[in-house]
């Protein structure tokens, strides 16, 4: 590991190169125990190697396959359907979407009354009727609350969990591919215990399972966000898993957001305002003077760690930072690059590749959340290309894909 003089001399690079490459999302540091950044030099060459000289910014498209497919998808856990949307678009040919959020499947309705949206409790629902006729089984199921008997019973071990619906599901239903989504600190939960288990559930049902952590701004999204993906295939399959290339651009933000259409959204407090309008763009808390710092800040001023969401403004030139259910919570502030405000539900759905027609039912708040967890339309619809190039074994020209690493044997390494 080395300091930021140290990588900028080895490889004949700026230090503001790589500090670029940092606020862009394209490399990671660490802290020293001086609390210096520090840098994996063999993470920077392949970013060097990758991304220097090229093209910096791509334009800004919701993606959508002109022709459907034959292949046919059941989601749990659908939210507002940014993953649904994605497979749709892809050429998936949804056949149930199951959700029990009121709002979310209003939102479903409204745009897609064609799809079999239901509102339900994942829990009661028998999937038995749709056994031998899907191809793929997704859903981007909670963990927050997992938990295991640790008795080696496997599918019975997540009993209690929504993830043992997800499993019993494709039990149920058999489908070609299991595919679960989630957020990037599953790799860690609980010292890589929860995925491990997943995993090994999984395997039991009679599926190969690999698992990729995919970076939504390298998708055709404007948005530094990461999903952990879970693939699992079934075992009598001979075909082999594909995750979606990352791309060698990003989209900033002034592309995505040109000519948004206006709409709702939340304001600032009196005292917010006043903070966030001394903020230059992309900067955060420590552009104040100190004595803004500490009153706004309160007694997170004192704790560690960088706390670099508080009192953010986003930048035009860079994608957008992961969108939360909320813009204007305190620790994960997302204003306007230029105006002193939060950014407005249809901002929002552009930033996760919503289209401009999709529409969002219930209050601000509601739409704010719905938006929020969803996963990028346009993630999906590359997950969703890789998974027809899998099914169908022919080579996608729409997407590139690249084959999976084995990495089972978790130490959790990442891919």
């Amino acid at each position: 590991m080395y300091n930021v003089h140290e990588a900028s001399e080895m490889l004949n690079i700026s230090p503001d190169t790589i500090r670029r490459w940092e606020k862009k999302g394209l490399i990671k540091s660490k802290r020293s125990e001086n609390n210096y950044r520090i840098f994996n030099v063999d993470e920077l060459k392949r970013v060097q190697s990758k991304y220097f000289n090229k093209k910096p910014e791509g334009k800004y498209k919701v993606h959508k396959k002109p022709r459907k497919s034959k292949y046919t998808a059941i989601e749990l856990f659908s939210g507002a359907g940014g993953l649904a949307l994605g497979l749709e678009n892809a050429g998936f040919r949804s056949k149930l979407l199951v959700e029990i959020e009121k709002d979310a499947i209003a939102t479903l309705k409204e745009n897609r009354p064609k799809w079999n949206a239901i509102k339900e409790d994942v829990t009661t629902v028998n999937f038995k009727k749709y056994k031998g006729k899907i191809d793929l089984v997704a859903g981007g199921f909670p963990c927050q609350a997992f938990s295991y008997a640790g008795n080696s019973k496997g599918f019975e071990d997540t009993r209690g969990t929504l993830f043992f619906d997800f499993a019993r599901c494709v039990k149920e239903v058999q489908p070609k591919i299991a595919l679960g989504e989630n957020v990037r600190g599953l790799l860690r939960h609980d010292n890589g215990k929860t995925l491990l288990k997943m995993i090994s559930v999984l395997e039991g049902l009679g599926y190969r399972v690999q698992y990729k952590v995919l970076r939504s701004q390298f998708m055709d999204v404007p948005q530094k966000r990461e999903r952990l993906i879970i693939l699992g295939i079934r075992n009598d399959l001979d075909i082999e898993p594909i995750f979606p290339d990352e791309k060698d651009y990003t989209i900033n933000l002034r592309d995505a957001l040109h000519k948004c259409p206006k709409s709702e959204g939340s304001s600032y407090p009196p005292r917010k305002y006043k903070i966030l309008d001394m903020i230059p763009e992309g900067g955060y808390w420590r552009e104040l003077s100190e004595k803004y710092q500490k009153e706004y800040m309160g007694k997170s001023y004192y704790l560690g760690g960088g706390k670099t969401g508080m009192a953010r403004r986003l930048s035009w030139s860079e994608p957008s930072l992961t969108l939360t259910c909320s813009p204007a919570q305190k620790q994960t502030e997302r204003c306007h690059p230029e105006e002193t405000r939060p950014l407005t539900i249809r901002e929002y759905a552009r930033i996760q590749t919503f289209p401009d027609d999709w529409k969002f039912i219930g209050s601000v708040a509601s739409q704010y959340k719905q938006i929020g967890n969803a996963v990028p339309v346009n993630l999906g619809y590359y997950i969703g290309r890789c998974l027809i190039s899998i099914l169908s074994g022919k080579k996608d020209h729409y997407v590139t894909c690249s084959p999976l690493e084995k990495s089972n044997n978790l130490q959790l390494p990442l891919i």
